[in-house]
């Protein structure tokens, strides 16, 4: 809950208590109660932004201040009467009590700060693949299009606006509706800050490693700010892909919106766009060394080493890594998370170190996974290890569920959040700093070519983890 969040909170508790509490129901607090709910409504409003989960805050406020404004010069005390009727029917406390309740279940987190020697910046780029058309629209000359945000090491302390969580919370309905939560429900993610300052200048020295990141199906390119970020504090360049039409939606600059299709629910069509979604990846690429040689920002030239380039990405997106690692050996690291491998990748195996991070098949079955998912999901990440022509590492943590492997587990209550079954018995805190220092030690070594010594076996630091190295 924010500050004045809570202020207001306080004043309508105060405002209920002056009405519904003979003992301190007195005309100077009745008089002085609308006052401050209004003005303490206006700053909360004005200063951090207004979002659905204070709904019944509002309405409590705006009903006391309109009450105070009826039937004078009695109007105070008209007030004090009908919210004292009210506390006696039991629908103000109810509403009181909603309006303490929804805030703190769903918050505006504080996203935990990166703990590297470098400062985070981050830029959105535009890029359009002339060359290929866009396969999920009808229109013969539709070409894809992407959007695509970098976030990179700058000078720690660095100051200026820092980047919202996403720009569209609108737009994120339809993973909401997968999650079988309301629409709505994550309208409110713009009001969150990330701890990257939007266009700051490049960190000096040597290129940064580049790494993409591909997204869940539905899902958004900021939703592993938590391990982007991490990774960019440490000294890497991070391209985050929102994929049109296999995100929850994109917003191009014209306006446009790109919205989930509803195709991709098909496991049949899912895995024949695959490879066409993995294009994107590589396209990413071939357009980060354009911006490497001279960037129309005037922010990334020269700053990028993209003879170190890696890849991960989670649930859909691991599919996606899988894929663009198998066809394009540009990538020389490989950490799909949390998801089956794709038949081609099977069959072929992949020639890169990889690294896989999910869970034991018992917590796949506690969440509610098919079982024919979660046989799929560890037979097929299995196989794909066995073959490996390069080192490889599984990092499993029972008690992990599949939203805990995002930024999910900071956008509801934990409570609450396994109450629903988005969350695992492991903490979430802790799941994050699971996968924040085993993908580090991983692309360290592999792209790097420092030492790792938490990749060389089973760590006493991460005992829950069953890790095993090939």
């Amino acid at each position: 809950m924010r500050p004045l969040e809570a202020v207001l909170l306080l004043v309508l508790l105060a405002g209920f208590l002056a009405g519904a509490v003979p003992a301190i129901r007195t005309t100077w607090l009745a008089r002085r109660v609308p006052l401050a709910v209004a003005l303490a409504a206006s700053a909360q409003v004005l200063v951090e932004g207004a979002r659905w989960q204070m709904a019944p805050a509002y309405a409590l406020a705006l009903a006391m201040v309109l009450v105070s404004r009826r039937g004078s010069p009695e109007g105070a005390a008209g007030w004090r009467r009908v919210l004292g009727e009210a506390a006696v029917t039991g629908p103000a406390a109810l509403v009181l009590a909603l309006a303490a309740a929804l805030p703190f279940a769903i918050p505006v987190p504080r996203l935990p700060a990166p703990d590297g020697p470098y400062g985070v910046g981050t830029a959105t780029y535009h890029w359009i693949d002339t060359a290929r058309p866009e396969i999920f629209t009808a229109a013969p000359d539709d070409r894809r299009e992407l959007m695509v945000q970098v976030w990179y090491p700058t000078r720690p302390g660095h100051t200026g606006r820092r980047a919202p969580y996403v720009e569209d919370g609108a737009a994120l309905a339809p993973l909401a509706r997968l999650l079988r939560l309301p629409g709505f429900v994550l309208s409110h993610l713009p009001l969150i800050r990330t701890s990257a300052v939007v266009d700051a200048p490049a960190a000096a020295g040597r290129p940064f490693p580049v790494l993409l990141f591909s997204h869940g199906r539905a899902g958004f390119r900021q939703h592993n700010t938590f391990q982007v970020e991490h990774l960019v504090s440490h000294g890497y360049v991070v391209a985050t892909i929102d994929h049109p039409y296999a995100a929850s939606g994109v917003r191009f600059p014209d306006g446009r919106t790109a919205s989930f299709d509803l195709r991709l629910q098909d496991r049949r069509f899912f895995d024949r766009v695959m490879p066409y979604l993995a294009e994107d990846a590589s396209f990413s690429l071939d357009q980060l060394t354009e911006v490497n040689r001279e960037d129309p920002k005037g922010l990334l030239t020269g700053r990028l080493d993209l003879a170190r380039a890696g890849m991960f990405g989670l649930s859909m997106g691991g599919v996606i890594t899988a894929e663009t690692c198998l066809r394009d050996a540009r990538f020389k690291a490989c950490l799909p998370m949390d998801v089956h491998m794709p038949a081609d990748v099977v069959a072929a195996g992949l020639a890169q170190p990889t690294m896989w991070i999910s869970r034991d098949a018992a917590t796949m079955r506690r969440e509610g996974w098919a079982e024919a998912d979660v046989i799929e999901t560890q037979t097929t990440m299995r196989s794909v290890f066995a073959s490996l022509r390069a080192p490889g590492y599984l990092v499993l943590a029972p008690g992990m569920y599949h939203q805990d492997l995002s930024d999910f587990t900071a956008l509801i209550w934990p409570p609450l959040g396994r109450r629903l079954g988005l969350y695992g018995s492991l903490d979430g805190a802790r799941s994050h700093a699971v996968i924040k220092a085993y993908s580090l030690a991983f692309f360290d070594r592999h792209l790097k070519g420092e030492p790792a010594p938490l990749l060389d076996g089973p760590s006493a630091g991460y005992p829950e983890v069953i890790f095993a190295p090939r």
